[in-house]
C-alpha cells in the first residue's frame, strides 16, 4: 500500500486508513483511478492529520465498528460507481 504526503493533500491507497480517517471527520476529496488496479485517495491535509495517521499505524486509534463498515461501503461505492 502506497502512502505519501504531497502539497495540500494526503494521498494513500490504503482503504482501511482512509475509512478510519473518514470516521474521524475527514473527507475523501477525490479518487485517482488512473491505474485500473489501484485507487489513490486524496484527503485535504490539516495540522492534525499527520498525528492521526501516526496513531493509526501505531494502533492507537479506535473507531465505532458500524461507522467504519459504513465508511468502507461508501468508499467502495465511490470507487466503482464513478
Amino acid at each position: 500500500m502506497k502512502t505519501s504526503i504531497k502539497n495540500d493533500y494526503y494521498k494513500s491507497s490504503d482503504l482501511s486508513l482512509c475509512a478510519t480517517l473518514c470516521c474521524y471527520g475527514y473527507q475523501i476529496e477525490s479518487i485517482d483511478k488512473q491505474n485500473p488496479s489501484k485507487a489513490i485517495f486524496l484527503i485535504k491535509k490539516d495540522k492534525k492529520l499527520d498525528n492521526l495517521i501516526q496513531k493509526y499505524f501505531m494502533q492507537q486509534l479506535r473507531v465505532e465498528p458500524t461507522a467504519f463498515a459504513s465508511c468502507i461501503k461508501n468508499i467502495k461505492t465511490r470507487i466503482y460507481n464513478s
